[in-house]
């Protein structure tokens, strides 16, 4: 009789699964504890980690509105520890893509109208799809809101609040977040916008 060692054991149960989702690539996987809202709408590509705590959600009713969601992470994506992702809409969290610990992405707004009764019980409402391009980083505490595009190898700072798109090779940081550099393919360096423009005013 051939004895599994303990440790093994007790890491393939905290990476088992999960089974339930729309599509789960090779070595992916949710670690537990997790929460996850509609798994049928959420995909993961391969080699794809979303760390302890996180929870995904994908809306499909709420205060009466129904949605069809679809949340897709795709290959060798990372999610750190207490990320929460809710989607109502189409997301997209594009190849490579490492996103920090406590990171929040949203693709709908909730009503707060002190005329509409409770909150809680008042409708969402979708406010655009969110997607991640390629290999972008988004930092600790970064919150991504509806609507935003964000072109490959974009960085996000610390603690900012996304509330706009940005194209590829930005560096972006704040509340509400803006641009502070740009990567040049050139020099293969992040430039500082205001070098940027005093580049173009000579």
């Amino acid at each position: 009789m051939v004895l599994i060692p303990l440790r093994r054991i007790i890491k393939n149960l905290v990476h088992c699964g999960p089974f339930d989702l729309r599509r789960r690539g090779c070595n992916s996987y949710v670690l537990r504890p997790r929460r996850i809202d509609g798994p049928k709408n959420i995909e993961l590509g391969n080699r794809t980690i979303i760390h302890k705590y996180s929870w995904l959600s994908t809306v499909e009713e709420y205060a009466g509105e129904h949605f069809n969601p679809r949340l897709v992470f795709g290959d060798d994506v990372y999610v750190g520890r207490y990320a929460c992702i809710v989607a109502t809409q189409n997301m997209t969290i594009g190849d490579g893509c490492a996103l920090s610990e406590h990171v929040y992405i949203t693709d709908n707004g909730h009503g707060l109208s002190p005329d509409a009764g409770l909150i809680m019980n008042q409708r969402l409402f979708e406010k655009g799809d969110v997607s991640l391009g390629p290999n972008c980083f988004v930092g600790y505490r970064a919150c991504i809101l509806p609507g935003v595009r964000l072109g490959e190898h974009c960085v996000v700072g610390a603690n900012s609040v996304v509330t706009k798109s940005f194209p590829a090779y930005s560096m972006l940081a704040g509340v509400p977040a803006k641009l502070i550099k740009k990567y040049s393919r050139e020099t293969n360096e992040w430039i500082a916008v205001e070098d940027l423009l005093a580049e173009r005013s000579i």
